[in-house]
């Protein structure tokens, strides 16, 4: 499944960059609307709000698929010291 930025104002990267910064660290969309205007970018928090709604969760789908699986064996170094 490929990501459709088709008829979007902004730059691709610029909002993928946006929708990055709400979802990995705990800033709100006014944060991130004063980060990117300190990049020159003039956008809206209710924007990068949309953004984050439509996007992700078709990042995610994107994610999962791409995500390898885990062993389910676990091996513990029996040579460990406990002092």
């Amino acid at each position: 499944m490929a990501l459709s930025f088709a008829n979007k104002q902004f730059p691709s990267a610029t909002m993928l960059m946006a929708i990055r910064w709400y979802l990995a660290y705990k800033l709100s969309y006014r944060n991130i609307e004063e980060l990117l205007a300190e990049r020159g970018v003039q956008v809206d928090h209710a924007t990068i709000h949309r953004w984050v709604l439509e996007y992700a969760p078709q990042l995610e789908v994107v994610f999962r698929c791409r995500k390898r699986a885990v062993s389910g064996s676990w091996k513990m170094d029996a040579n460990i010291n406990h002092d």
